[in-house]
């Protein structure tokens, strides 16, 4: 198959059909997919535009970072972690275990292969997905490129004339470059609470901007994970119900954090991550620091000039770099084509638990807002669904060239 670019030039793309469902990513959510296809018997093809499984984990990570949920809660289906990994595995621990993954359940994902466009022909009734390398035929797409496909730049004013290195979280590795210098964090979620804590570590000073209001949790609470017991509270008592008691345990934990310019949201943490999809901060240590002023808390930016920061409350402070711990961005509209099940900001507009699956084959996994857990139940019920699907036209086919036999 042969086409025309905006350019002008001519593209040979070959063509290929998949008797199965085309994954998009091979991070966790698109390995579980794979793995779940594999116990059903169902052929399928990963495309990934990196050149290697879990890229996020592998190349956009800092150096300290750990699961920040007990590992229990961040198993894929079909294979539980090592009995001798710590309760928060290393990123190195976490990055081992998925090549386990993939090469227990002989998952060979297409590298280097970045989906442009996928787009559902009518006429047909199947997907065309296209690459820079070839133009995938299939009936089935999933979306698993994930909530955190690319990070967010903020548009602030002045940036441009800082004069100083600003650079996005996926790109920090470690504070030791930044040893000795005034160091400006820019968002306050799990990510900018432990670079703080990192750069403390090595010796920097680091500010953190802190504009909106933020729930900080103890991580654990008396060596037992306040999400594992989050979880355990929620069999048997309502959410508003579970928060008050996540708030007060936290209170007897932590003291009042507002006093230290981390003001609570009026929403609790677990309704304000099923309703909005923001995480609580689970305080690792980062706190202690900022009560004894090694972390100085500051509120949002009004601008930037050369070497300096204004603030929203007019404080001008000197700084040597800036770190953007802004997040991320799903990708998702920049590929699918005329598909209305992805809103404009890449999630799907059905919300958990009903935004797995969307019209004619197209299926989205990775997307809950609820890490792991949530990827996994989605990869099993699309895994399922499809197999169901597949087996069934298999039958059909076979009957047919059977009756064609005779």
């Amino acid at each position: 198959m042969s086409s025309m670019n905006p350019g002008g030039e001519f593209l040979a793309r070959r063509c290929v059909w998949v008797n199965g469902p085309v994954i998009i990513g091979a991070g966790p959510s698109g390995l579980a997919v794979g793995a779940e296809l594999k116990k059903q018997g169902v052929p399928f093809v990963i495309l990934e535009r990196s050149d290697c499984i879990a890229s996020l984990w592998q190349n956009r990570t800092y150096d300290r970072l750990k699961l920040h949920l007990p590992k229990q809660f961040c198993e894929l289906p079909g294979l539980s972690f090592p009995a001798d990994y710590p309760e928060y595995p290393s990123k190195k621990l976490f990055i081992d275990y998925l090549e386990s993954y993939a090469k227990l359940f002989a998952i060979s994902p297409r590298f280097n292969e970045a989906v442009h466009a996928a787009e559902y022909d009518q006429t047909c009734g199947l997907w065309r997905v296209r690459t820079c390398k070839a133009e995938y035929i299939c009936r089935w797409v999933v979306a698993a490129t994930g909530e955190n496909a690319e990070k967010l730049i903020p548009e602030i004013q002045g940036m441009e004339k800082l004069a100083r290195p600003v650079i996005h979280v996926s790109d920090y590795k470690s504070g030791e470059e930044f040893s000795g210098k005034k160091v400006l964090v820019v968002g306050c979620g799990n990510s900018g609470m432990e670079v703080c804590l990192d750069l403390c570590d090595h010796s920097a000073f680091p500010s953190i901007v802190v504009r909106d209001s933020v729930h900080v949790l103890p991580r654990e609470i008396m060596g037992k994970s306040i999400f594992a017991m989050a979880m355990f509270l929620l069999k048997w008592l309502p959410v508003w119900m579970v928060d008050k008691i996540l708030l007060l345990l936290s209170w007897l934990v932590l003291g009042n954090i507002a006093k230290h310019g981390l003001k609570r949201p009026l929403a609790g943490p677990l309704e304000l991550k099923n309703t909005k999809g923001k995480t609580p901060v689970l305080d690792i240590g980062t706190l202690d620091k900022i009560k004894s002023g090694e972390i100085k808390v500051v509120p949002g930016i009004n601008c930037f000039s050369e070497g300096k920061v204004q603030l929203v409350n007019g404080l001008v402070l000197d700084v040597d770099a800036v770190i953007l711990a802004t997040g991320y961005l799903s990708n998702v509209p920049s590929w699918l084509k005329g598909s209305e099940f992805f809103g404009e900001d890449g999630f799907p507009v059905m919300a958990f638990p009903n935004g797995w699956k969307g019209e004619g084959g197209l299926y989205a996994v990775g997307f809950t807002r609820r890490g792991i857990s949530g990827a996994s139940m989605d990869a099993v019920r699309t895994a399922m669904d499809i197999a169901r699907i597949w087996k069934e036209e298999t039958k059909q086919q076979q009957r047919q060239q059977q009756l064609i036999a005779f």
